[in-house]
């Protein structure tokens, strides 16, 4: 089955199976993907960006928590250390190393959305930045649900005419 019999429907009439999606993510290069993951996290058909970064942080692994942690501080400013104090060792807001995976195992999914809310104010890049960010590990997106998957699907089928 070649990548547009896969993508045809979802040009017009997005639907969602993970069996798609998992096809399409090993035929497309990661830009791709990446723009449609992006385009899923920023759809009012989904929920709020930091609930999602939220389900990501909870179904990723220790180091892709402190990569997506990473990411999101990145994007916020390192002002935002200085909010996570006790969770993170009372770091300073100018502490410029990385959160590490131990840093990571004492965050909540919820203390991460409040940190992808602030991201997202401070820096609306980062939607693209987290879809760049898990088109290098599609299978974590799957947790996102069947209408994420859809509109990254419809996303892509549209970015790729026939």
């Amino acid at each position: 089955m070649s990548l547009m019999d896969i993508l045809s429907p979802y040009a017009n009439r997005p639907t969602s199976t993970e069996e798609d999606f998992d096809e399409v993510a090993k035929q497309l290069p990661q830009e791709a993907l990446g723009d449609g993951i992006a385009h899923a996290l920023r759809s009012d058909k989904t929920p709020a960006f930091g609930d999602m970064v939220a389900s990501l942080f909870g179904g990723s692994n220790p180091s892709m928590r402190a990569g997506l942690l990473n990411q999101l501080i990145a994007a916020a400013g390192p002002a935002i250390l200085g909010k996570l104090g006790s969770v993170l060792g009372n770091r300073s807001a100018n502490a410029e190393s990385s959160v590490t995976e131990a840093e990571v195992q004492r965050m909540s999914p919820e203390q991460v959305s409040d940190i992808a809310q602030q991201a997202e104010k401070a820096n609306p890049g980062v939607l693209d930045q987290i879809g760049s960010f898990y088109a290098k590990n599609p299978e974590i997106v799957k947790i996102l649900g069947g209408t994420a998957l859809a509109i990254a699907l419809g996303r892509i089928a549209n970015r790729n005419p026939r």
